[in-house]
Protein backbone atom coordinates (compact mmCIF):
# COMPACT_ATOMS: atom_id res chain seq x y z
CA UNK A 1 0.00 0.00 0.00
CA UNK A 2 1.34 3.47 -0.41
CA UNK A 3 2.10 5.45 2.44
CA UNK A 4 1.62 9.15 2.39
CA UNK A 5 0.18 11.96 5.00
CA UNK A 6 -1.38 15.07 4.06
CA UNK A 7 1.75 17.39 3.35
CA UNK A 8 2.50 14.40 0.41
CA UNK A 9 -0.95 15.35 -1.17
CA UNK A 10 -2.21 17.37 -3.91
CA UNK A 11 -6.07 16.75 -5.36
CA UNK A 12 -6.33 17.98 -9.19
CA UNK A 13 -8.71 19.85 -9.81
CA UNK A 14 -11.81 19.44 -12.34
CA UNK A 15 -13.76 22.35 -14.30
CA UNK A 16 -15.26 24.35 -12.49
CA UNK A 17 -19.57 24.26 -13.03
CA UNK A 18 -20.49 27.29 -10.57
CA UNK A 19 -20.51 31.26 -11.32
CA UNK A 20 -19.39 31.58 -7.17
CA UNK A 21 -17.76 29.46 -4.96
CA UNK A 22 -20.50 30.64 -2.33
CA UNK A 23 -22.55 28.33 -4.17
CA UNK A 24 -20.93 25.26 -2.69
CA UNK A 25 -22.71 23.25 -0.05
CA UNK A 26 -20.28 22.45 2.66
CA UNK A 27 -22.82 20.69 4.90
CA UNK A 28 -23.16 17.16 5.62
CA UNK A 29 -25.10 14.78 7.56
CA UNK A 30 -24.49 12.80 10.48
CA UNK A 31 -26.67 10.72 12.78
CA UNK A 32 -29.83 12.48 11.23
CA UNK A 33 -28.68 16.09 11.51
CA UNK A 34 -27.36 18.51 9.04
CA UNK A 35 -24.31 20.56 9.75
CA UNK A 36 -22.90 23.53 8.14
CA UNK A 37 -18.96 21.76 8.02
CA UNK A 38 -17.80 17.94 8.00
CA UNK A 39 -15.41 19.62 10.67
CA UNK A 40 -15.90 19.20 14.98
CA UNK A 41 -13.60 20.45 17.95
CA UNK A 42 -11.53 18.01 19.09
CA UNK A 43 -13.39 16.79 22.52
CA UNK A 44 -10.26 17.79 24.80
CA UNK A 45 -10.00 20.25 28.25
CA UNK A 46 -8.29 22.97 26.20
CA UNK A 47 -10.35 22.85 23.32
CA UNK A 48 -14.26 23.15 24.03
CA UNK A 49 -16.35 23.69 27.23
CA UNK A 50 -19.97 24.09 27.75
CA UNK A 51 -20.21 27.40 26.88
CA UNK A 52 -18.48 26.67 23.47
CA UNK A 53 -20.52 23.11 22.93
CA UNK A 54 -23.29 25.35 23.48
CA UNK A 55 -23.34 28.38 20.92
CA UNK A 56 -22.00 25.18 18.22
CA UNK A 57 -25.14 23.04 18.69
CA UNK A 58 -27.29 26.23 18.38
CA UNK A 59 -25.48 27.29 15.36
CA UNK A 60 -25.74 24.51 12.92
CA UNK A 61 -22.15 22.66 13.69
CA UNK A 62 -21.28 19.56 15.22
CA UNK A 63 -19.37 19.47 18.54
CA UNK A 64 -18.65 16.40 20.79
CA UNK A 65 -18.20 17.69 24.49
CA UNK A 66 -15.19 16.24 26.42
CA UNK A 67 -15.53 13.59 29.20
CA UNK A 68 -12.58 15.27 31.79
CA UNK A 69 -14.34 16.90 35.48
CA UNK A 70 -17.81 16.54 33.67
CA UNK A 71 -21.44 15.92 35.17
CA UNK A 72 -22.63 14.15 31.79
CA UNK A 73 -26.45 13.77 32.80
CA UNK A 74 -26.43 17.48 34.11
CA UNK A 75 -24.42 19.02 30.58
CA UNK A 76 -27.41 16.50 28.85
CA UNK A 77 -30.10 17.69 30.91
CA UNK A 78 -28.59 21.70 30.08
CA UNK A 79 -28.38 21.04 26.68
CA UNK A 80 -31.74 19.58 26.11
CA UNK A 81 -33.54 22.47 28.33
CA UNK A 82 -31.54 25.04 25.59
CA UNK A 83 -33.63 23.18 22.78
CA UNK A 84 -30.60 21.52 21.05
CA UNK A 85 -28.73 17.98 21.07
CA UNK A 86 -26.52 16.77 23.12
CA UNK A 87 -23.38 15.29 22.10
CA UNK A 88 -21.17 13.38 25.29
CA UNK A 89 -17.95 11.58 25.38
CA UNK A 90 -17.59 8.33 27.58
CA UNK A 91 -14.81 5.89 28.87
CA UNK A 92 -14.98 2.27 29.44
CA UNK A 93 -15.22 2.03 33.46
CA UNK A 94 -17.45 1.67 35.84
CA UNK A 95 -18.10 5.04 36.32
CA UNK A 96 -19.20 5.42 32.56
CA UNK A 97 -21.48 2.33 32.65
CA UNK A 98 -23.07 4.49 36.20
CA UNK A 99 -23.35 7.09 33.96
CA UNK A 100 -24.99 5.37 30.95
CA UNK A 101 -27.32 3.88 34.13
CA UNK A 102 -28.16 7.23 35.25
CA UNK A 103 -29.15 8.96 32.05
CA UNK A 104 -31.55 5.56 31.29
CA UNK A 105 -32.96 6.08 34.49
CA UNK A 106 -33.81 9.91 34.09
CA UNK A 107 -35.05 9.58 30.51
CA UNK A 108 -31.83 11.44 29.13
CA UNK A 109 -30.89 10.58 25.92
CA UNK A 110 -28.24 11.92 24.40
CA UNK A 111 -28.57 12.49 20.76
CA UNK A 112 -24.26 11.27 20.57
CA UNK A 113 -22.30 9.22 22.28
CA UNK A 114 -18.50 9.39 21.85
CA UNK A 115 -16.77 6.38 23.36
CA UNK A 116 -13.15 7.81 23.62
CA UNK A 117 -9.87 5.84 24.45
CA UNK A 118 -6.76 5.61 22.76
CA UNK A 119 -6.66 2.55 21.96
CA UNK A 120 -10.32 1.43 20.86
CA UNK A 121 -9.89 -1.76 19.31
CA UNK A 122 -10.71 -3.31 22.48
CA UNK A 123 -13.20 -5.84 24.44
CA UNK A 124 -13.76 -3.20 26.48
CA UNK A 125 -15.21 -0.85 23.92
CA UNK A 126 -17.19 -4.20 22.17
CA UNK A 127 -18.53 -4.33 25.97
CA UNK A 128 -19.23 -0.50 26.28
CA UNK A 129 -20.74 0.18 22.88
CA UNK A 130 -22.85 -3.53 23.61
CA UNK A 131 -23.96 -1.43 27.11
CA UNK A 132 -25.24 1.96 25.85
CA UNK A 133 -26.89 -0.11 22.69
CA UNK A 134 -28.42 -1.55 25.46
CA UNK A 135 -29.81 1.41 27.62
CA UNK A 136 -30.03 4.18 25.40
CA UNK A 137 -30.85 2.19 21.88
CA UNK A 138 -31.50 5.57 20.10
CA UNK A 139 -28.13 7.13 20.73
CA UNK A 140 -25.56 7.34 18.08
CA UNK A 141 -22.86 5.34 19.20
CA UNK A 142 -19.35 6.91 17.84
CA UNK A 143 -16.41 5.09 18.75
CA UNK A 144 -12.45 5.13 18.36
CA UNK A 145 -9.60 5.52 18.37
CA UNK A 146 -8.86 3.42 16.06
CA UNK A 147 -5.62 2.62 12.95
CA UNK A 148 -6.56 -0.86 10.60
CA UNK A 149 -9.35 -2.23 8.23
CA UNK A 150 -9.52 -5.05 10.96
CA UNK A 151 -10.51 -2.32 13.43
CA UNK A 152 -13.14 -0.54 12.06
CA UNK A 153 -14.72 -3.54 11.07
CA UNK A 154 -14.58 -4.89 14.35
CA UNK A 155 -16.34 -1.74 15.96
CA UNK A 156 -19.11 -1.62 13.32
CA UNK A 157 -20.05 -5.16 13.91
CA UNK A 158 -19.92 -4.26 17.64
CA UNK A 159 -22.28 -1.48 17.13
CA UNK A 160 -20.56 1.55 16.24
CA UNK A 161 -23.19 3.76 14.58
CA UNK A 162 -19.21 5.54 13.49
CA UNK A 163 -15.69 5.08 13.79
CA UNK A 164 -12.89 7.54 15.12
CA UNK A 165 -9.69 7.00 12.93
CA UNK A 166 -6.60 8.00 14.31
CA UNK A 167 -3.77 6.97 16.74
CA UNK A 168 -1.23 9.45 17.56
CA UNK A 169 -0.99 12.02 15.06
CA UNK A 170 -2.10 15.11 16.55
CA UNK A 171 0.11 17.69 17.42
CA UNK A 172 0.15 17.52 20.73
CA UNK A 173 0.20 13.45 20.87
CA UNK A 174 3.38 11.52 21.17
CA UNK A 175 1.97 8.07 21.21
CA UNK A 176 4.34 7.00 18.27
CA UNK A 177 7.16 8.60 20.53
CA UNK A 178 6.29 7.08 23.59
CA UNK A 179 5.17 3.62 22.27
CA UNK A 180 6.18 2.73 18.40
CA UNK A 181 2.88 2.80 17.60
CA UNK A 182 -0.39 4.82 15.70
CA UNK A 183 -0.66 6.67 12.30
CA UNK A 184 1.74 9.84 12.86
CA UNK A 185 3.27 10.74 9.73
CA UNK A 186 0.89 8.75 7.92
CA UNK A 187 -2.74 9.58 9.38
CA UNK A 188 -3.81 10.39 5.47
CA UNK A 189 -3.11 6.67 3.80
CA UNK A 190 -4.55 5.13 7.07
CA UNK A 191 -8.33 7.13 6.58
CA UNK A 192 -7.58 5.89 2.85
CA UNK A 193 -7.16 1.87 4.08
CA UNK A 194 -9.40 2.51 6.94
CA UNK A 195 -12.34 3.75 4.48
CA UNK A 196 -11.99 0.85 1.58
CA UNK A 197 -13.74 -0.93 4.37
CA UNK A 198 -16.12 1.11 6.18
CA UNK A 199 -20.03 0.82 5.68
CA UNK A 200 -20.79 3.57 8.67
CA UNK A 201 -19.29 7.30 8.31
CA UNK A 202 -15.36 7.45 9.28
CA UNK A 203 -14.42 10.67 11.56
CA UNK A 204 -10.90 11.48 11.00
CA UNK A 205 -9.31 12.27 14.04
CA UNK A 206 -5.99 14.60 14.21
CA UNK A 207 -3.09 15.39 11.87
CA UNK A 208 -4.52 18.30 10.49
CA UNK A 209 -2.83 21.32 10.57
CA UNK A 210 -4.78 23.62 7.16
CA UNK A 211 -8.39 23.94 6.20
CA UNK A 212 -6.96 21.78 3.23
CA UNK A 213 -6.57 19.01 4.39
CA UNK A 214 -10.47 18.82 5.47
CA UNK A 215 -10.76 18.27 1.45
CA UNK A 216 -8.01 15.84 1.75
CA UNK A 217 -9.41 13.95 4.40
CA UNK A 218 -13.03 13.76 2.77
CA UNK A 219 -11.37 12.85 -0.38
CA UNK A 220 -10.24 9.76 1.52
CA UNK A 221 -13.20 8.60 2.84
CA UNK A 222 -13.61 10.62 6.07
CA UNK A 223 -17.59 12.15 6.76
CA UNK A 224 -16.22 14.32 9.38
CA UNK A 225 -12.91 15.83 10.51
CA UNK A 226 -12.02 16.27 14.60
CA UNK A 227 -9.78 19.20 14.46
CA UNK A 228 -7.80 20.23 17.74
CA UNK A 229 -4.88 22.29 17.37
CA UNK A 230 -6.54 24.28 14.50
CA UNK A 231 -9.31 25.32 16.98
CA UNK A 232 -7.52 25.74 20.03
CA UNK A 233 -6.08 29.34 21.05
CA UNK A 234 -9.21 31.04 20.50
CA UNK A 235 -10.49 33.75 22.69
CA UNK A 236 -13.00 31.55 23.69
CA UNK A 237 -10.93 28.50 24.24
CA UNK A 238 -10.96 26.93 27.87
CA UNK A 239 -6.98 26.33 27.60
CA UNK A 240 -5.05 29.13 30.08
CA UNK A 241 -4.16 32.37 29.08
CA UNK A 242 -0.29 32.49 28.83
CA UNK A 243 1.81 35.73 28.27
CA UNK A 244 5.29 35.14 26.48
CA UNK A 245 7.03 37.77 25.64
CA UNK A 246 4.38 40.61 25.56
CA UNK A 247 2.35 38.31 23.22
CA UNK A 248 -0.34 36.58 24.21
CA UNK A 249 -1.19 32.03 23.87
CA UNK A 250 -3.30 29.56 24.87
CA UNK A 251 -2.38 26.40 27.14
CA UNK A 252 -3.41 23.11 24.42
CA UNK A 253 -2.31 20.05 25.62
CA UNK A 254 -3.24 16.32 25.00
CA UNK A 255 -6.02 14.03 26.57
CA UNK A 256 -3.17 11.67 27.53
CA UNK A 257 -0.98 14.30 28.59
CA UNK A 258 -0.09 14.80 32.48
CA UNK A 259 -1.63 18.11 32.52
CA UNK A 260 -4.45 16.50 31.75
CA UNK A 261 -4.30 13.32 33.96
CA UNK A 262 -3.02 15.08 37.44
CA UNK A 263 -0.17 12.54 37.15
CA UNK A 264 2.51 11.19 35.20
CA UNK A 265 1.12 7.69 33.99
CA UNK A 266 1.28 6.34 30.79
CA UNK A 267 1.59 9.52 29.47
CA UNK A 268 1.08 9.79 25.63
CA UNK A 269 0.46 13.42 25.38
CA UNK A 270 2.03 17.23 25.46
CA UNK A 271 1.10 20.53 26.33
CA UNK A 272 2.33 23.32 23.59
CA UNK A 273 0.83 26.78 23.55
CA UNK A 274 -1.29 28.23 20.44
CA UNK A 275 -0.98 32.02 19.49
CA UNK A 276 -4.34 33.06 20.15
CA UNK A 277 -5.96 33.72 17.19
CA UNK A 278 -9.32 35.43 17.50
CA UNK A 279 -12.88 34.46 17.28
CA UNK A 280 -13.62 30.74 17.26
CA UNK A 281 -17.07 32.33 14.79
CA UNK A 282 -14.79 33.94 12.12
CA UNK A 283 -12.56 30.78 11.96
CA UNK A 284 -15.79 28.34 11.21
CA UNK A 285 -16.57 31.13 8.48
CA UNK A 286 -13.46 30.88 7.10
CA UNK A 287 -13.31 27.25 7.37
CA UNK A 288 -16.78 26.83 5.34
CA UNK A 289 -15.01 29.55 2.41
CA UNK A 290 -12.39 27.62 2.16
CA UNK A 291 -14.59 24.13 1.85
CA UNK A 292 -16.55 25.37 -0.20
CA UNK A 293 -13.91 26.83 -2.46
CA UNK A 294 -12.33 23.15 -2.30
CA UNK A 295 -15.44 21.92 -3.65
CA UNK A 296 -15.68 24.52 -6.50
CA UNK A 297 -12.28 23.28 -7.44
CA UNK A 298 -13.39 19.85 -7.44
CA UNK A 299 -16.08 20.57 -10.05
CA UNK A 300 -19.04 19.82 -8.01
CA UNK A 301 -21.49 21.75 -5.89
CA UNK A 302 -21.79 19.79 -2.93
CA UNK A 303 -19.87 17.74 -0.02
CA UNK A 304 -19.65 14.63 -1.81
CA UNK A 305 -18.02 15.63 -5.06
CA UNK A 306 -14.96 15.87 -3.55
CA UNK A 307 -14.56 12.06 -3.54
CA UNK A 308 -14.26 12.14 -6.99
CA UNK A 309 -11.38 14.08 -7.75
CA UNK A 310 -7.98 12.14 -8.72
CA UNK A 311 -4.73 12.75 -7.03
CA UNK A 312 -1.20 13.35 -7.01
CA UNK A 313 1.59 11.93 -4.49
CA UNK A 314 4.56 14.27 -4.42
CA UNK A 315 7.76 13.07 -3.55
CA UNK A 316 9.18 9.44 -2.59
CA UNK A 317 9.13 6.42 -3.98
CA UNK A 318 5.68 6.12 -5.03
CA UNK A 319 4.99 9.54 -6.23
CA UNK A 320 3.07 9.95 -9.31
CA UNK A 321 -0.76 10.93 -10.34
CA UNK A 322 -3.28 8.34 -9.26
CA UNK A 323 -6.48 7.97 -10.91
CA UNK A 324 -8.97 6.47 -8.02
CA UNK A 325 -11.92 7.25 -9.24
Amino acid sequence: MEIFDYDNILLLPRKCRVESRSECDASVELGGRKFRLPVVPANMKTVVDESISLWLAQNGYFYVMHRFDLDNAAFVRHMHAQGTYASISMGVKAPDRATVDTLAAEGLVPEYITIDIAHGHADSVRNMIGYIKGKLPSSFVIAGNVATPEAVIDLENWGADATKVGVGPGKVCITKLKTGFGTGGWQLSALKWCARVATKPIIADGGIRSHGDIAKSIRFGASMVMIGSLFAGHEESPGKTVEVDGALFKEYYGSASDFNKGEYKHVEGKRILEPIKGKLANTLIEMEQDVQSSISYSGGTKLADLKKVNYVVLGGENAGEHLFM
